[in-house]
């Protein structure tokens, strides 16, 4: 369902969060990636709440990043059939619900959008923690 490894690692290093992924699985790398946005958008939220505006943008932006050249870049779109068209189709609408965000200073959208990461962070987590999944896709350095 998901491209290379490697792939994975320079989506995730494009983005610009911390490194330190050589050595993770690919549902590891998914859910540091998952990490960072969801970060983003309670940085970005608490920066609406303080009327920060150029930091809520800047937040929202790095969430939108990360989604889009990280979270679906990674998918395999061919590999994963309907369910990674379906994981395509609601990163897109995250993104479009970040824009929406940003323009309106819509917390209720930024909030949304950090609820639905999360419970795809909990997903993949519980994939992750699957010894006989994670050692069947360790990244070799």
């Amino acid at each position: 369902m998901f491209v290379s490894s490697r792939k994975q690692i320079d989506a995730y290093n494009k983005v610009g969060l911390e490194t330190g992924v050589d050595g993770a699985n690919p549902y590891r790398l998914i859910t540091m990636l998952l990490d960072g946005a969801i970060f983003s958008l309670g940085r970005a939220a608490q920066a609406l709440r303080e009327k920060r505006i150029g930091e809520k943008g800047k937040e929202i932006s790095m969430a939108i990043d990360i989604i889009s050249s990280g979270l679906q870049a990674s998918i395999d779109l061919k590999a994963g059939g309907e369910i990674a068209e379906r994981l395509n189709s609601l990163y897109d609408y995250m993104c479009t619900r970040l824009l929406h965000a940003n323009l309106h200073s819509d917390l209720a959208a930024i909030q949304e959008v950090s609820s639905l990461l999360g419970e795809i962070k909990a997903g993949w987590e519980e994939i992750a923690n699957d010894p006989a999944v994670a050692s069947r896709n360790k990244v070799s350095a």
